[in-house]
């Protein structure tokens, strides 16, 4: 190994311990903040929020060794690219950080402390939250970029506790002031951001590995209506057509009712086939609800098919029309139906436009 070689590797490896020493100390603050917040430890809070400057010292520096290092090496290809994600990496660090002192902040504040539920729930959202974070920057160190993908799976798990544990606390509502309760939320919110920040360290590490970009994401999207018979059903398979791969669609209703032949033929006219669908009724969870980003109603109000919709998830209301009267000529039918699913294919355009932007295109 050339000189050259020794004193960049010497100044890759300085960086990295002072990357593992910051992390290590940002999750330090973690844990004590949410230790004086179940604790009611205010001595232990403030001294949280005081360390924060220490560990916003050390970001600084981590910040500025590794602008030297690209000022003095000049790195290209796997060096440039693992210099690049260091420095968003220390900014994930920074957040995480800063959301310890949210936590310490609130937990000064608070006129009650966590009854046993909000306070199991406190630990289990945190201690998600955490080993995350540790295993996002155990892998970044290490340069481990199978590690890495492995670790962001776990954010999908941790965004459903956040939302079970944000409906636990709306029902537990009554017992607390309202400061108290979005005291409490500001503190579930912090802890779930953790896993994002790590998800992001994640992504980071897959691209100074490997040179991959983050993928774009695929949203899951699920219609209901009435009885699964005509409009969720043609929702899903337009879906399918217009935002293939971009997207994972489901469609259920009210009830299940029973799919009419006639009906059938006239939508496969219209290029929909739904010869093959089965109508399925509503029956899921609100953690099943959780995994999706979207819920559209296409017949009536959202809530009147779900009493709660997930923190995390947008509910829609769409006007696309009324079922087509089976009086009608045949040729009537025909055009109302084919009418119907150009209407909604133009609502699931704009809307993946709206999620993706230009690459629903």
């Amino acid at each position: 190994m050339s000189h050259y070689e020794e004193r960049l590797e010497r100044d890759l490896s300085l960086i990295k311990q002072q990357a593992t020493l910051l992390a290590k100390r940002v999750d330090a603050a973690l844990a004590a903040a949410v230790r004086a917040l179940l604790s009611g430890d205010d001595k232990l809070a403030y001294a949280t929020v005081l360390g924060d400057q220490r560990i916003n010292a050390e970001n600084r520096k981590l910040d500025k060794m590794c602008h030297a290092f690209i000022g003095v090496h000049l790195p290209s290809a796997g060096h440039l690219r693992l210099m690049t994600a260091m420095i968003h990496a220390n900014v994930a660090l920074e957040r995480v950080g800063d959301y310890a002192v949210t936590i310490a902040r609130e937990s000064v504040h608070l006129a009650k402390r966590p009854d046993a539920l909000i306070k199991r729930e406190v630990e289990l959202l945190a201690g998600e939250s955490r080993q995350m974070f540790k295993q996002a920057m155990c892998g970044f160190i290490d340069g481990n970029a199978e590690k890495a993908r492995a670790t962001m799976i776990m954010a999908d798990q941790v965004e459903r506790t956040f939302d079970v544990v944000f409906a636990d606390l709306v029902n537990e509502g009554g017992n607390f002031s309202i400061e108290d309760l979005f005291a409490y939320l500001g503190v579930f919110n912090s802890l779930e951001r953790v896993s994002d920040q790590a998800k992001n360290i994640c992504e980071e590490t897959v691209f100074a590995v490997t040179g991959q970009t983050k993928a774009a994401k695929a949203f899951r999207i699920l219609f209901l209506d009435e009885d699964n018979t005509l409009l969720g059903p043609i929702a899903e398979t337009v879906a399918g057509k217009i935002a293939s791969g971009g997207g994972e669609f489901r469609s259920l209703g009210r009830q299940a009712g029973a799919m009419l032949p006639e009906v059938v033929g006239l939508l496969q006219e219209s290029g929909v086939d739904l010869a093959r669908h089965r109508p399925k009724a509503m029956n899921l969870s609100l953690q099943d609800l959780a995994d999706f980003h979207v819920i559209v109603s296409l017949q009536g109000p959202v809530k009147s098919y779900v009493d709660n919709v997930p923190f995390h998830t947008a509910a829609l209301e769409w006007d696309v029309g009324g079922v087509v009267a089976a009086e009608l000529p045949e040729d009537q039918r025909r055009e109302r139906y084919a009418a119907l699913s150009r209407e909604i294919a133009v609502q699931v355009s704009n809307l993946m436009t709206t999620l993706r932007g230009e690459e629903a295109d």
